[in-house]
């Protein structure tokens, strides 16, 4: 069932086309994600999709009611409530209104004990609203969304940019709107946060339309895919992974299909240059018009690519085999309590080590305490012979704000000319003037770039990032792995980025509940081997234990209620659409016989109309109760 669509939309900003002349509809149950460079109008789609931007051309639809919900990269206006508490329970208002008409029913039944039936009726209908678990859901999301128990009456004017960005996801979670439009929404999560948040979209009743960078959450919740890029719109089907093989083997056709294209244009081109004075004249002047008709209106244009990132990254000096080590290491603040706690922890030579953990535990302070910007609470921490360390922070404080890009570049090789600056800028996309914007006026994505541009001069052999793909796109983010992965060095990365984590990491690290669990190998592999153990764990637990049976069967149970109920759903959206289908046919069939001056065959198609009409009202009806029902 289609609930948003848009018909020829275009978006223009004075001379610039930011996209022109797309459609695209959204149905019941698609996941879809929106991907393209930075630039290409990706968040100016969803505010159109949203209503807060109009679009220059075309035309968005939305089905009758529809209830949408945005979630905006940082929330801009301070949300009414007092507390997280008090935002969440806005979202069941209705909820909570049935249940106060429950209350004062209840004081009148002593009086009129007629009210009997409909109160009845009325706790029937409160009970359909959630009226009974609704708070427990309000936990649940809260707590899935790295919410403590202590923060659900702290006053949201106290809670950074971040925290507020969560607090309005968790409100319009709770709200369940038909379609849900998404704008970064991991962007402030932590890695159980996002796995959190995917696990709950995977059950979302409604449609999503999300702007994300984080590959492997798009690979988790999306099945369909539509690129951005040179202001027109490629529809794809599947998650990111399907997407990437689908558009890799597009690009190779349309390559082909250009090629094959410029062969026949030579050969004919040839053909006619030979010919058309001698005495085939009249076969090389039709070859001719139809190259020039080919050539106007069937002409191939080659493939464009967007520009990327051109890094080179190379350790000047070999490192000893043994790179960084760990001896009873304490982590944590001078005037604050331990962190976590490291008894033998080593990096060898050529490691690709990921860093992970919940926020909070410590990521950041291990590696301020490797770079001894804080010293260790307890233990001993040495690196090896000849390594040569370089840091790219998470937040580049270090970037100059009233320098220019150029300026900035040359703090970190005061021995390069103008054009060596010049050209090794251009490798991340600084073009001609852009070198002359001052630091301050920069994007993040191009504070991210100019930091990478200082960071690869270092030459050294030991590499400390802490979230590099922030801000940065998904072909940078793609262009920063392939070198990574080429580095000669060895690296040390924390990361939220589960797929440039899987694409690099040789070994893991995660801190987890004042300790540090070592894996060797990459993020999936790691992901199973701790699914693995969990579910042996739980099996111990549950596996003499008749309560955990009982709750094991009662899963079971819900389940399959789930199971039937989502089938019973998804044959009523067929029988929509084919309503919906056959009353499109019955108007051309319609529209054909009124031509046709067919009075009896147009009389027949009239009531056949008139019924299937009825028909597709009465399941529209039955959609919206089984949907108000979830």
């Amino acid at each position: 069932m289609k609930l948003l669509s848009g018909a020829n939309l275009s978006m223009r900003y004075g001379p610039f086309d930011i996209f022109e002349g797309i459609n695209f509809a959204i149905h019941h149950g698609e996941r879809v994600a929106i991907v393209g460079p930075n630039g290409q109008g990706k968040t100016t789609l969803l505010r159109i999709l949203a209503g807060d931007e109009t679009p220059t051309g075309g035309k968005v639809f939305r089905a009758k009611g529809l209830r949408l919900g945005y979630l905006r990269q940082e929330v801009s206006e301070r949300p009414a409530a007092e507390s997280l508490w008090q935002l969440a329970l806005d979202a069941f208002s209705d909820v909570i209104a049935k249940g106060a008409e429950l209350q004062t029913m209840e004081a009148a039944l002593a009086a009129d004990e007629s009210l009997l039936e409909k109160y009845g009726q009325m706790q029937g209908e409160f009970e359909l609203m959630g009226g009974y678990e609704y708070q427990q859901t309000i936990k649940m999301v809260l707590t899935g969304l790295g919410f403590s128990a202590e923060q659900y009456h702290q006053a949201l004017k106290q809670f950074s940019g971040g925290q507020q960005t969560r607090a309005h996801l968790a409100w319009l979670l709770l709200q369940r709107p038909q379609v849900l439009l998404l704008d970064e929404p991991t962007n402030h999560l932590d890695l159980a946060a996002i796995e959190w948040l995917e696990a709950y979209l995977a059950g979302w009743r409604g449609a999503v339309v999300v702007v994300s960078h984080d590959r492997y959450f798009l690979d988790a919740v999306v099945n369909r895919v539509y690129e951005l890029s040179f202001s027109q719109l490629e529809k794809y089907r599947g998650n990111y992974s399907a997407y990437v093989r689908q558009r890799a083997e597009r690009i190779e056709r349309h390559e082909k299909e250009f090629i094959a294209q410029q062969k026949f244009i030579e050969k004919e081109e040839a053909f006619i240059q030979r010919n058309l004075a001698g005495q085939r004249t009249k076969e090389a002047q039709g070859r001719r018009k139809r190259l020039e008709r080919l050539k106007r209106d069937n002409l191939i244009e080659r493939q464009r690519r967007e520009k990327t990132l051109n890094l080179r990254l190379q350790a000047a000096l070999r490192s000893g085999d043994l790179v960084l080590g760990l001896h009873n290491v304490g982590v944590g603040y001078p005037d604050g309590d331990e962190l976590f706690f490291a008894p033998e922890l080593e990096i060898r030579r050529g490691q690709r080590v990921a860093l992970l953990g919940p926020n909070g535990s410590g990521k950041t302070s291990l590696l301020r305490t490797i770079l001894r910007e804080i010293p260790p609470k307890r233990g001993k921490i040495r690196f090896g012979s000849a390594v040569e360390v370089a840091y790219f922070p998470q937040i580049h404080t270090d970037l100059r704000p009233e320098n220019s890009v150029l300026d900035e570049l040359r703090r970190a090789n005061d021995n390069m000319t103008t054009l060596e600056a010049r050209n090794h800028l251009a490798r991340f996309l600084f073009f001609e003037d852009d070198v002359f914007k001052s630091v301050g006026d920069l994007s993040g994505g191009e504070r991210s770039r100019l930091a990478l541009a200082k960071f690869v001069l270092a030459g050294a052999n030991f590499l400390i990032m802490d979230e590099p793909t922030n801000h940065l796109d998904i072909p940078a983010q793609e262009m920063l792995e392939a070198v990574l992965r080429a580095f000669n060095g060895t690296l040390l990365i924390v990361s939220h980025d589960r797929y440039f984590v899987d694409a690099l990491a040789t070994h893991i690290w995660h801190i987890e509940d004042g300790s540090v669990q070592t894996f060797k190998g990459n993020y999936h592999q790691y992901q199973q081997f701790r699914a693995e153990h969990a579910s042996a764990a739980k099996e111990n637990r549950t596996g003499e234990n008749g309560a955990g049976k009982r709750q094991h069967l009662a899963t079971k149970a819900e389940k399959r209620a789930r199971e039937k109920r989502e089938r019973a759903l998804a044959a009523l959206e067929h029988s929509i659409e084919e309503a919906q289908e056959r009353m499109a046919e019955l108007e051309r069939e319609m529209e054909e016989a009124s031509l046709a001056q067919k009075v009896s065959q147009l009389q027949k198609l009239a009531v056949e109309y008139q019924q299937t009409e009825a028909n597709l009202s009465h399941l529209l009806e039955q959609w919206v109760a089984m949907e108000a029902e979830a």
